[in-house]
């Protein structure tokens, strides 16, 4: 087994990008595997480790779909019906809570 080269943060040679960078510019990875990883020490645990692409074998991304999008809409508006009160909140709603801010602090009320 081969090892992948290792770079320190920000010294990654040009021509390497991370799934982020990649995307900015309108990129996937595309099926390649992974060419190098970056590493950015941290003082009190592991180096925070990102895993680099070439950028001459990105393809573009996939164009939105009209069905992607109404997927897409259908899985956001999931996100923001309140299961307690049974009301759209407008924002998605966290997974910490489970029910929008208004039962959350309805809740704290009764329990004070």
């Amino acid at each position: 087994m081969s090892s992948l080269p290792v770079y320190r943060w920000r010294l990654a040679p040009e021509g390497l990008a991370t799934r982020r960078q990649l995307r900015a510019r309108g990129l996937r990875p595309g099926g390649q595997d992974v060419a190098a990883q970056v590493e950015r020490p941290r003082r009190r645990r592991g180096p925070l480790v990102a895993y680099l692409y070439r950028v001459d074998l990105a393809k573009p991304v996939r164009p939105m779909t009209p069905a992607r999008a109404e997927a897409l809409a259908k899985a956001n508006a999931a996100q923001r019906w309140c299961p307690s009160c049974r009301c759209d909140a407008g924002y998605r709603i966290p997974r910490a809570h489970g029910v929008c801010g208004r039962c959350v602090h309805r809740e704290e009320q009764r329990a004070a």
